[in-house]
C-alpha cells in the first residue's frame, strides 16, 4: 500500500520540491593548518501545490469567494526564484572557502620546503668547515710524521682524479643508510616522497660539491669557519702563527730566549696587574696560584708574599715596594752651591688687629687695599711684589690680626723669611701682637718691629718697647738685637728707615735658591672661583713653575693652565719667592699645602689618590678609635648639651678654617655650636637640602646662594645670613647660641604662715586656717608646705580669703584661709612657706 504523499514511505515532503532538507558541508579552518569539515543540514519552508484535479471539492475552503487559487502562480515563482538564488550563493560561498584552504596548504607547503632548504644549506656548511679542519689536521699529522722521519723528500700529492674519485667504504655506508630507511633514495626527478622528506636525518647525501673535504687548498674564512659567521682570528694571531712557521721553517725549533723581568710588588695586587707586570698569560698566573692552592679571579687582590712566590715561579726577580714609594718621584734633594742664586726675601706683616699692617703696606706699594676689604680689617692673606727705589725685590703677605685668624698667621709664619711686627704707639702690646711673636720665634725666623702710629697724640714709643721686654723682644734701643723703625702709615714717616732694616736684614740672610729645578712651593690661600674654577696663590720657595707644568699639592693635582701675579696680569712662569694664582687644578687644596711638579699625569694622579686613600684611613681610623667607654660617654653627655647646628660657606679656604675654628670656641657645658658642613664657594642647592634635613641656618661669608639655592631656600623655609666681617658672625652666633641656654631662676621668700586649724568644706575640700607669721602671702606667688621642717609638698595656691571675700595678699599678723592647687593632707601645726621666682636670661 502506497503513501498518499507518493514518496513511498521514505519520508513525508508534503509537496516540497527537491526534498525537505538541504546539506552542504562547510570546512572550517585552525592555527598550524589543522581544518575540519562540518556537515550542515539546511530545512527550507514547505510549500503546498495544489492538485489539479482539487480545483472542484470544496472542502477545506481551497478557493476564494471569486474562484481564485489560494497561492497564486506569481508568489509561488517569486518563492522558487528566491530559493534557487540563495541556493546559488551557498555553492559560490562553498567554491571560495575551497580555494581559500588550498591557497593556505600550498602557503604551509611552500614555508616547509623553504625551512627544509635553509637546513640543508647550514648542513652543507657545517659539513664543509668540519672538512676543512678535518684537512688541516691530516696536513699538520703529515708535516709532524715527514719531520720525525727526517726525509728530504716532501710527500707527492695525491692527484685530482684520484681526490675526487668516491670512497668505496662511504658508499657502503650510505647504500646502507638507504636501505635502512634512514635516508632516502635518489630518484628519478632528484627528489623523494614528501613523507620520506621529514624522516630523513639531519645530514643531506654528499652532492656537486663532495670533494672539498679532499681539496688541499683552503682559504682563511673555511679554515676559521667564517662563512658561518662564526668567531674569527685577529690580525696578531695570524702574525704569531706566521712567525712560529717561519722559526719552524728555518730549522730552529729552540724556544725564544725568556726575558726577565724586575717586577715591582707593593703590599697588595690584583692577580691581572701581576701579571701584566710580569708579561705573562693571566690564564697562566690563575693556573699558577691554583697549584699552590690558592683560588683567585683575575680581579681579586692577593698579598706581596703570595704574589712574590709567583714571580719567581715565573722566573723573574720580585722588587718589594711600599705604597709610599710613589711619592719618590718627587724630587727632595739638595741642590749644589754652584746653581743657587740669590732670590728676593720673604717678609710676613703681623700684628694686632686695626694696628695698621694693611695700611703701612699699602703705603709700600703705593696701593690701596684697606678700601676693598670689608669694615677696613684684613680677612684673608695677601700676597705681594714690592721693588724699592733702590732696585731691590720685596714679596710681602699680609696676615689678618684677629683672633679667629691664628691658623692664618701660623702658616704666614712658616713660609716666610722675615717678620715685621706692627705695633701701634698709642695701643701697645696686644694678644694679637704677643700671639705674633709667639709664631715668630716658633719659625725661628727674624723679627724687625714696626711701631707704627707716631703721629697720633697718644703714641708712647716708649711705652710699646717696654712691654715688648716682656715677651722676650728686646729691641736695638733697648741694647737688644731686634731692629725696630718708628713708622707712620698715614704720613709715611719712616718708610725709607723700614725698608732699609729690610733689605739689611735679607742681606745677613744671604737668600738663595736654585731657579732651574722642579718647582716647589706652599699654599698660601686658596678658593673656588665661579669663572675659574680652583684658584690657589702660590708662594714658590724653590725652582720656576712653568704653563704647563704638572703638580700635586696635598690631596688635589693639575696642570698649571694660567699663572696670575698680584697685579692681576698674567705670566708665564714665577721664580723663588714670587706669590702667583695657579688655575688648573681639579679640586681646592687645603691652605698650608706643599706644591711638588711632577714628571707626567700618571704620577700625579697616583700620588693624589694615594694621599686621598691615606687621610681617609686616617680619619676612619680616628673614628675606630674610640672605645665603647668613650662612645657612652659623648653620648651621655650629648644628651645634657642643646647644639646650634649651621653649614657654612666661605669665599676662601683660610677665612673657613677661621670660622670653624671660632665656632668651636662658642659655648660651655650646656650649649654648643657644631658645624655640620664647611666649603668654599658659592651656596649651592645641596647646602640647602642639607640644612632643610638638620634644621640648620646657612652662613655665607662673603659668598652668595645662586638662583636654584635661593629658590629651594624660600620653599623649604631655610634661613640664609650673609656676613662680610667674622665679628658681626660671631656675635650673630653667640646670640643664637644663648637663646638655647635655658633661663636662670631666681628665687625671693616673701613670706610665712602658720597653718591653726584645718576645715573641711562640702565642694571645696580642705581649707587651712593660717596666721601669717612673717613678710606676706600673695595669691600669684608660690608656696611650699614644711612638716618638722621638710618640704612635702610645692605648688600653687588655689584661693587665698580674708574672712568670705576673695583677696590678692594678706599682710603680717593677719589671719586668712588657704587651699592648694591639687593636695589637700594638710595639718594643724605645718607651715606654709610663700616665694616668688624671677627668670634672668643667661649669655655665652
Amino acid at each position: 500500500m502506497s503513501d498518499k504523499t507518493g514518496n513511498d514511505g521514505k519520508g513525508k515532503t508534503l509537496g516540497l520540491r527537491g526534498g525537505g532538507t538541504e546539506t552542504s558541508h562547510v570546512r572550517q579552518s585552525f592555527s598550524h593548518g589543522r581544518s575540519k569539515s562540518v556537515t550542515v543540514e539546511r530545512k527550507r519552508k514547505r510549500v503546498v501545490v495544489p492538485k489539479p484535479g482539487a480545483a472542484g471539492s470544496g472542502q477545506g475552503g481551497g478557493r476564494s469567494k471569486g474562484g481564485k487559487p489560494a497561492v497564486p502562480d506569481v508568489e509561488m515563482q517569486r518563492r522558487l526564484k528566491a530559493l534557487e538564488a540563495a541556493r546559488a550563493e551557498e555553492q559560490e560561498r562553498s567554491a571560495r572557502e575551497r580555494e581559500e584552504e588550498e591557497r593556505r596548504k600550498e602557503e604551509m607547503d611552500r614555508l616547509r620546503a623553504e625551512k627544509e632548504q635553509r637546513e640543508a644549506e647550514e648542513r652543507a656548511r657545517e659539513e664543509a668547515r668540519l672538512a676543512a679542519i678535518e684537512e688541516k689536521r691530516r696536513k699538520a699529522q703529515e708535516a709532524t710524521a715527514e719531520k720525525a722521519s727526517g726525509s728530504a723528500k716532501p710527500k707527492q700529492r695525491r692527484a685530482p682524479a684520484e681526490e675526487a674519485a668516491p670512497d668505496p667504504a662511504a658508499a657502503q655506508a650510505q647504500e646502507a643508510r638507504v636501505a635502512s630507511g634512514k635516508v632516502a633514495p635518489k630518484t628519478g626527478h632528484g627528489t623523494a616522497p614528501k613523507k620520506e622528506t621529514k624522516e630523513a636525518p639531519r645530514k643531506p647525501a654528499r652532492g656537486k660539491g663532495d670533494d672539498n673535504r679532499r681539496r688541499g687548498k683552503l682559504t682563511i674564512a673555511q679554515v676559521t669557519g667564517g662563512a658561518a659567521g662564526g668567531r674569527q682570528r685577529s690580525m696578531a694571531a695570524m702574525k704569531r702563527r706566521q712567525e712560529r712557521e717561519k722559526r719552524k721553517m728555518s730549522g730552529g725549533s729552540q724556544e725564544r730566549e725568556k726575558v726577565i723581568r724586575d717586577v715591582q710588588i707593593p703590599e697588595a695586587i690584583t692577580v691581572q696587574e701581576l701579571a701584566n707586570r710580569m708579561a705573562e698569560r693571566v690564564a697562566a698566573v690563575v693556573k699558577a696560584l691554583m697549584t699552590n692552592g690558592i683560588m683567585a679571579t683575575q680581579n681579586q687582590t692577593i698579598d706581596a708574599d703570595t704574589a712574590e712566590l709567583i714571580v719567581e715561579e715565573f722566573g723573574h726577580k720580585p722588587v718589594r715596594v711600599s705604597d709610599a714609594d710613589v711619592e719618590d718621584v718627587i724630587v727632595t734633594e739638595e741642590d749644589r752651591e754652584e746653581d743657587l742664586q740669590a732670590r728676593p726675601p720673604v717678609i710676613t706683616i703681623m700684628g694686632h688687629v686695626d694696628h695698621g699692617k694693611t695700611s703701612l703696606l699699602d703705603k709700600i706699594r703705593q696701593a690701596n687695599v684697606v678700601s676693598g676689604e670689608a669694615g677696613g680689617i684684613t680677612q684673608h692673606i695677601g700676597a705681594y711684589q714690592v721693588t724699592t727705589e733702590g732696585g731691590a725685590v720685596l714679596s710681602f703677605l699680609d696676615t689678618p690680626g684677629h683672633a679667629a685668624f691664628t691658623s692664618m698667621r701660623a702658616r704666614g709664619a712658616q713660609v716666610t723669611d722675615i717678620v715685621v711686627l706692627v705695633v701701634a704707639a698709642d695701643d701697645s702690646v696686644m694678644p694679637q701682637t704677643i700671639e705674633a711673636i709667639s709664631h715668630a720665634k716658633a719659625a725661628g725666623v727674624p723679627m724687625i718691629v714696626a711701631i707704627n702710629k707716631i703721629d697720633r697724640p697718644a703714641a708712647d714709643v716708649n711705652k710699646v718697647r717696654t712691654e715688648l721686654l716682656q715677651h722676650e723682644v728686646i729691641v736695638e734701643a733697648m741694647s737688644g738685637d731686634v731692629l725696630d723703625v718708628e713708622v707712620s702709615a698715614h704720613t709715611g714717616e719712616g718708610i725709607d728707615k723700614l725698608l732699609e732694616a729690610i733689605a739689611l736684614q735679607a742681606e745677613l740672610l744671604d737668600l738663595k735658591a736654585n731657579p732651574d729645578r722642579a718647582a716647589e712651593g706652599a699654599v698660601i690661600e686658596a678658593q673656588l672661583d665661579v669663572g675659574r674654577g680652583p684658584v690657589a696663590t702660590v708662594l714658590v720657595q724653590k725652582g720656576t713653575l712653568k704653563r704647563g707644568d704638572i703638580f700635586v699639592v696635598g690631596e688635589q693635582w693639575g696642570r698649571v693652565r694660567a699663572l696670575i701675579n698680584d697685579k692681576g696680569e698674567r705670566v708665564e712662569e714665577a721664580g723663588p719667592s714670587v706669590p702667583v694664582e695657579v688655575l688648573g687644578l681639579n679640586g681646592t687644596p687645603e691652605a698650608g699645602d706643599v706644591l711638588n711638579v711632577v714628571p707626567d699625569e700618571a704620577r700625579a694622579r697616583e700620588i693624589a689618590a694615594y694621599r686621598e686613600g691615606l687621610a681617609k684611613d686616617k680619619k676612619a681610623a680616628a673614628g675606630a678609635g674610640t672605645s665603647l667607654d668613650q662612645l657612652l660617654a659623648q653620648a651621655k653627655a650629648s644628651e645634657n648639651v642643646s647644639e646650634l647646628p649651621i653649614v657654612v660657606k666661605a669665599d676662601v679656604q683660610g677665612s673657613a678654617e677661621a670660622i670653624v675654628q671660632a665656632m668651636e670656641k662658642i659655648g660651655n657645658d650646656e650649649v654648643r655650636v657644631r658645624v655640620l658642613h664647611v666649603g668654599v664657594g658659592a651656596i649651592t642647592e645641596s647646602d640647602v637640602t642639607l640644612a632643610e634635613a638638620s634644621g640648620a641656618p646657612i652662613i655665607g661669608f662673603n659668598v652668595r646662594a645662586n638662583a636654584p639655592a635661593r629658590e629651594s631656600a624660600n620653599q623649604k623655609g631655610v634661613e640664609i645670613r650673609y656676613y662680610s666681617i667674622i665679628y658681626d658672625l660671631v656675635d650673630d652666633v653667640k646670640k643664637a647660641a644663648s637663646g638655647l641656654l635655658s633661663a636662670e631662676i631666681k628665687e625671693t621668700f616673701i613670706g610665712y604662715a602658720e597653718i591653726k586649724e584645718v576645715f573641711k568644706i562640702t565642694g571645696v575640700g580642705k581649707i587651712a586656717g593660717c596666721v601669717v607669721t612673717e613678710g606676706v602671702a600673695r595669691r600669684d606667688a608660690g608656696v611650699r608646705l614644711l612638716r618638722d621642717n621638710v618640704v612635702i609638698h610645692e605648688g600653687k595656691l588655689k584661693t587665698l580669703k580674708r574672712f568670705k571675700d576673695e583677696v590678692k595678699e594678706v599682710q603680717s599678723g593677719q589671719e586668712c584661709g588657704m587651699a592648694f592647687e591639687k593636695y589637700e593632707d594638710l595639718r594643724e601645726g605645718d607651715v606654709i612657706e610663700i616665694f616668688e621666682t624671677e627668670e634672668i636670661e643667661r649669655e655665652l
